[in-house]
């Protein structure tokens, strides 16, 4: 058994998984515009970087069913989570060497397929970490432990097109149409070497070998719960908003009423909207720490201005200009008023979360410049805390069927590759950029009616919902 001292540094050791999950999933919203303008792309063409990315989520996790369910062989019990990451970050790695092979050809396509291999690495980390996390240390931690690893994410999110964007721009001053190949090559030359360390460090640390010892259930299974049938529509529709609201605001800030911004410019805006997730998940993570109420309240409207403060820090050192994103502040006073009235039940929550992203993006729609620009931006802090509201309520009273339907909601991640097309599509087309958000509507407005909705089922299913839910949230 390891000490307190090692299990710590192996917790650390996994908590940079996180981070580069984040930091190179919010770096494709300033890494698409360049390649749309370097290999002068529709936006619908663009979009394929984010298909490429979210698909293969999708499919390592449709492999992993597969492979139990056809061959009778539950994959990650026999290899364990240890060498499932370790075997994620090398295919990771080997993606990262791809990228560099891709951009030298000058092939598009092969850009494609290697975002997808880096990704598919991602999806066997990403199914392994999280309950790794939880076993390394006090079962009834675990959840504060996967909340620190979440905020390690979201810091990703907030660094990444920081990072990214002075790789390729050489700062927000940068022409687009001068990116040195080499400097696209150096990027993730560095990555590649950074997931080999990682997976080396795995590799020979005295890391202990867990497995998840539960098969998945012959016959419908899972899916014979509506509740979980809903959430992963759930899922696919708020990871497909998530994405799809960055992944177009490069083309968005071109429009002159927003700006007119070139694609060097942009990197502080895609930085404050992950951020914007930061923000939400920081202060989500308050309740799991065990304060008294009152110092939950003074916490929960002081903890999202540190990390506003976070991310203003950084984008100020990574040369970016933060004057102009002094007026957010506005926009997280407002998800601190929602975040209250939400009263950390995860129903209510995410209805007020789905209504709040509607208004804005309707206010976006509606409007120009600067308080357009910010209502979209605000659409990462109605995600923010989304993922485990809607997972709390899909897995609620599914029993042993949980595992199962814990593996179809994360190949519901499928919705970050789908609805960027869409709305790429539509911004192809007479419509335009601008107006393309309205697929921002639709997808908060499902996103309210399924927490109006699955209140009702669990309540017909004689589920006390609130406490239930509460208790897997958190």
């Amino acid at each position: 058994m390891t000490n307190s001292s090692s299990t710590k540094s192996q917790f650390l050791t996994l908590v940079t998984v996180f981070f580069f999950w984040g930091f190179l999933a919010a770096s494709n919203g300033v890494f698409i515009p360049f390649c749309k303008s370097h290999f002068e792309l529709t936006q619908l063409q663009s979009q394929l970087i984010d298909w490429a990315f979210y698909f293969a989520y999708f499919f390592g996790s449709l492999g992993l069913y597969l492979i139990d369910k056809i061959v009778g062989i539950d994959i990650l019990n026999k290899i364990g989570y240890k060498m499932g990451i370790i075997y994620g970050l090398f295919f990771s790695a080997f993606g990262a060497l791809l990228m560099i092979a891709a951009v030298n050809s000058g092939s598009y396509t092969f850009i494609l397929a290697s975002f997808f291999v880096i990704a598919l690495g991602f999806s066997l980390q990403q199914t392994c970490a999280q309950p790794f996390a939880i076993s390394l240390g006090e079962p009834k931690s675990g959840a504060n432990r996967l909340s620190f690893a979440g905020g390690v994410n979201s810091f990703g999110t907030t660094v990444g097109p920081i990072i990214v964007g002075y790789f390729l721009f050489g700062g927000p001053g940068g022409d687009a149409s001068r990116v040195e190949i080499t400097s696209v090559n150096t990027m993730y030359m560095i990555l590649a070497g950074l997931f080999v360390a990682v997976a080396l460090f795995f590799m020979f640390s005295n890391l202990p070998k867990i497995t998840h010892d539960e098969h998945i259930e012959p016959g419908l299974g899972a899916l014979k719960y509506p509740q979980l049938v809903l959430g992963m529509v759930g899922i696919f529709i708020y990871v497909g908003v998530e994405v799809t609201i960055q992944s177009n605001m490069g083309a968005l800030l071109k429009l002159p009423e927003f700006g007119g911004y070139e694609e060097s410019q942009i990197a502080h805006f895609i930085s404050l909207y992950w951020a914007s997730l930061m923000i939400g998940r920081w202060t989500g993570a308050i309740s799991v720490f065990n304060f008294s109420s009152s110092t939950n309240k003074i916490l929960t409207v002081f903890i999202p201005f540190i990390a506003f403060a976070v991310a203003l820090g950084a984008n100020y050192l990574g040369g970016h200009p933060i004057s102009d994103l002094y007026p957010y502040a506005f926009c997280i006073v407002l998800f601190i008023v929602c975040y209250f009235i939400g009263e950390d039940k995860p129903a209510k929550t995410l209805l007020i979360l789905a209504l709040f992203g509607v208004v804005a993006m309707l206010i976006g729609l509606f409007a120009k410049g600067a308080v357009a620009k910010f209502a979209f931006i605000s659409g990462g802090l109605a995600c923010s805390i989304m993922w485990p509201c809607i997972f709390a309520l899909a897995t609620a009273g599914l029993g042993k069927y949980t595992s199962q339907g814990s593996m179809f909601l994360i190949m519901m991640i499928l919705g970050g590759a789908i609805i960027p097309l869409v709305q790429g599509a539509i911004a192809d087309s007479s419509i335009g950029i601008h107006q393309s958000y309205w697929i921002a509507v639709v997808c908060f407005a499902y996103l309210a009616f399924f927490a109006v909705r699955v209140k009702g089922i669990l309540k017909a299913q004689g589920i006390d919902y609130e406490q239930e839910a509460v208790a897997a949230a958190h």
